[in-house]
């Protein structure tokens, strides 16, 4: 029996913020991977590891979470007054899946980077020794992200001294900005509050903050599910029930945000909604062993990514954080000390993160122009992945 070869595609293995994935050219990819379709979506699934019934993702690139299962595919912009395009997958590890409903904010931070590596900017606005600063195109949900990478000798500075918690090593900071992150449809607040009840079987009643600034998000109390806030991975992942609430949870939350029309949709988007629940700042101890102290920080908070906590903040969930903070009455601004604020400071799983964010109201409509955070990148390898034919 003939078994055919092998193919080989350019790609590149990045770090971004505290996330990880493949990144890819798209003139770099199989002429039939070039355009969306299930196609494309197969090469992914099978660069990455997935479907995988083990769940660790031995056979791909994939490192078994959600954090870890990844890819990005960067282009020159079609865009006036962009660099380049960048699109975002994100892999299921157990199903045979790529959801495309959102941005991934931590992999944000490496696009400019990898973009300026491969020759996709124009060199002329790349300094000698400086800070390019890169226009990006985030094609998932048609907004701009700015970029400012760090350059010496001309070439993008990976080593620094910048400390970004969940990270173990330091590198050069990139500050990101998100420019008018609410989502399409110009809705912060899908359901026109920015306090709900949300009704879920089982758990009654529940307080709930719907916003959609950064990735859509639910924001609960965490006293309302029994939680302190200052949860581990393991006091949740560990828990088959509580992971099954959850999901129930951010179900009936994507019908009431107008994501889907029924629960069982909620199954083919599992990247957004995310759930997260907020608590009053307290002391704790990391998931690295650091002490964090209730005066280092404003809030507590405990996010959820496809169907896990998360090990430490998802960069597009601070940016829903941050603006929520903005605005009064929120779960968040309520749970932060039901002040104005434009920057706030939240403890993680893995420490801390401090985000800005400035709202304002404008003929009754919350809006935000723009929020930041500072992020950190470097290449981990590049050269070519392998996969078997795709039929």
């Amino acid at each position: 029996m003939t078994y055919l070869a092998q193919t080989q595609i350019p790609a590149t293995y990045m770090r971004g913020g505290t996330s990880k994935g493949v990144f890819f050219s798209l003139k770099d990819l199989p002429e039939y991977a070039q355009q969306a379709g299930a196609k494309r979506d197969a090469l992914l699934l099978r660069v990455i590891g997935s479907p995988d019934p083990y769940a660790k993702q031995i056979d791909g690139m994939g490192g078994a979470s959600s954090s870890t299962s990844k890819t990005v595919i960067v282009s020159e912009s079609t865009q006036n007054g962009h660099d380049v395009d960048y699109l975002f997958g994100q892999v299921a590890i157990d199903k045979p899946f790529v959801d495309w409903s959102g941005n991934c904010g931590n992999l944000s931070a490496a696009v400019g980077a990898f973009a300026i590596n491969n020759g996709l900017v124009d060199p002329s606005k790349i300094p000698t020794t400086g800070v390019a600063v890169i226009r990006i195109w985030q094609l998932n949900i048609k907004k701009t992200i700015v970029a400012h990478v760090p350059i010496t000798d001309g070439k993008v500075q990976e080593t620094g001294a910048f400390e970004l918690d969940g990270v173990t090593f330091p590198a050069a900071k990139i500050q990101l900005d998100f420019l008018d992150p609410t989502d399409a449809s110009g809705e912060m607040f899908p359901t026109g509050n920015v306090l709900d009840t949300l009704s879920v079987p089982g758990l009654g009643e529940l307080d709930a903050t719907f916003i959609a600034a950064g990735i859509p998000t639910i924001f609960l109390r965490a006293e309302q599910l029994g939680y302190s806030g200052l949860e581990t991975q393991d006091d949740i992942n560990n828990d088959p029930e509580a992971l099954a609430r959850f999901e129930l949870i951010r179900a009936h939350g994507a019908v009431k945000m107008g994501l889907i029309e029924r629960i069982e949709q909620a199954q083919t988007r599992q990247h957004t909604p995310k759930v997260a629940f907020v608590a009053p700042a307290a002391d704790y101890v990391s998931s690295s062993g650091k002490a964090i102290e209730a005066n280092q920080i404003d809030i507590s908070v405990r996010a959820l990514s496809m169907g896990k906590l998360h090990h430490a903040m998802m960069g597009t969930a601070a940016v829903a954080i941050a603006t929520a903070a903005a605005v009064p009455g929120t779960l968040v601004n309520q749970a932060a000390g039901s002040i104005p604020r434009e920057s706030i400071k939240f403890g993680h799983p893995s420490g801390t993160l401090e985000v800005g964010a400035k709202a304002t109201q404008i003929d009754g409509k919350w809006v935000v122009s723009q929020a930041s955070m500072g992020r950190s990148a470097r290449i981990l390898m590049q050269g070519w992945v392998h996969i078997p034919p795709i039929v």
